[in-house]
C-alpha cells in the first residue's frame, strides 16, 4: 500500500522532545518515569545521595553514623565551618575503611538508579559521582559523555561533567584548567550540558544553603563566545534564579529533580 497524501507532511512535522534532569540524589522512583513521553533522557549527574540537606535521615552518611551526626555536620557546613566539619567527620570515620564503606554504599545506589534509566539516556557525571564505577552499571541504552558531543534529533549536544575544587572535597572535583580543557574540547554546540552552572552570581547562589556554589568561568566564556541555543545544568538545588539569558543563550537550571521528580522538557 502506498503512502497517504499527508505522510510527507506528517514526517516533516515530527518533533523531538528531550527530558533533562540533574541532581537525582537517590530519587530512583521518579528517575524511572523521567523519560516518559520523551525521545531521550539527558542526565547531568549527581545520582548519589550522600547526605540530604533537607531530610537528614536520608543518604549514605546517616545510614553509617545516624541522624544526630548528620544534623551536626550539616550545621557546621552551612555555617561554613569546614575545618570543624572535617575534624568531626574524621572522628566518625576513625577505625573504619572509609573508601570501602562509601564505595559499597554507592554501588548499591548505582545498581538501582542505572537500572531505572530509560533508553536512550545520555549522561554525564556530577561532583558527588564516582566515574570509575559507571562502566559497571551503565547499560547499552546509556551513553556516558564527558568533554564530548553527540547529535540528538538533529541538534548537537555537548557534555561536561564534574565540579570544580571546593572545601567540600566531593569525589569528582577537578581543577579549573582540566575543566576548561573539556569545555574547549566540546566546542560549538546547540545545547551545552554541564553539571555545574556558569559563573554568574544569580545562578550559583543557593538560597537555602545560603552560600555561593562554584560555577565555571570557562563555561561562561564559552557561552558568550560560541552562543549555544541552551546551557542546561544543575548542582545548585535552590538557585536565586532558575533561568536567565546570556546573550543568545537561554541558561536553565534543572537541578531540582531530587525534590520535585519532574524533568525539564526541551522540544523542537
Amino acid at each position: 500500500m502506498g503512502a497517504g497524501p499527508n505522510s510527507r507532511g506528517a514526517a516533516a512535522e515530527r518533533r523531538t522532545r528531550i527530558h533533562v534532569v540533574s541532581d537525582v540524589h537517590g530519587n530512583t522512583e521518579a528517575l524511572a518515569r523521567a523519560g516518559d513521553g520523551a525521545d531521550a533522557l539527558v542526565c547531568l549527574g549527581d545520582l548519589v545521595l550522600f547526605l540530604d540537606y533537607a531530610d537528614h535521615s536520608r543518604g549514605i552518611f546517616p545510614e553509617l553514623f545516624g541522624v544526630e551526626s548528620a544534623d551536626r555536620i550539616v550545621a557546621l557546613r552551612t555555617e561554613r565551618r569546614f575545618e570543624e566539619a572535617r575534624d568531626f567527620g574524621r572522628g566518625l570515620w576513625a577505625g573504619m575503611d572509609r573508601n570501602a564503606a562509601i564505595v559499597s554504599a554507592v554501588r548499591k545506589q548505582y545498581a538501582e538508579m542505572f537500572a531505572a534509566l530509560p533508553a536512550p539516556t545520555y549522561a554525564t557525571y556530577g561532583n558527588v559521582d564516582i566515574p570509575g564505577l559507571w562502566p559497571e552499571y551503565a547499560g547499552p541504552g546509556t551513553t556516558v559523555l564527558d568533554g564530548e558531543r553527540v547529535e540528538i534529533g538533529g541538534r548537537v549536544f555537548g557534555f561536561v561533567g564534574g565540579g570544580l575544587q571546593t572545601p567540600m572535597r566531593t569525589p569528582y572535583e577537578i581543577s579549573d584548567e582540566e575543566y576548561a580543557a573539556k569545555i574547549e574540547a566540546v566546542g560549538e554546540v546547540d545545547v551545552l550540558c554541564t553539571h555545574i552552572p556558569p559563573d554568574v552570581p544569580e545562578l550559583t547562589y543557593d538560597t537555602v544553603a545560603r552560600r555561593f556554589e562554584r560555577g565555571s568561568r570557562a563555561l561562561l566564556d564559552a557561552i558568550r563566545r560560541t552562543r549555544p541555543r541552551y546551557s542546561v545544568f544543575g548542582h545548585v538545588h535552590q538557585p536565586l534564579v532558575r533561568r536567565m539569558r546570556i546573550g543568545a543563550t537561554e541558561c536553565v537550571n534543572v537541578g531540582h529533580f531530587a525534590s520535585t521528580g519532574r524533568p525539564w522538557a526541551l522540544e523542537w
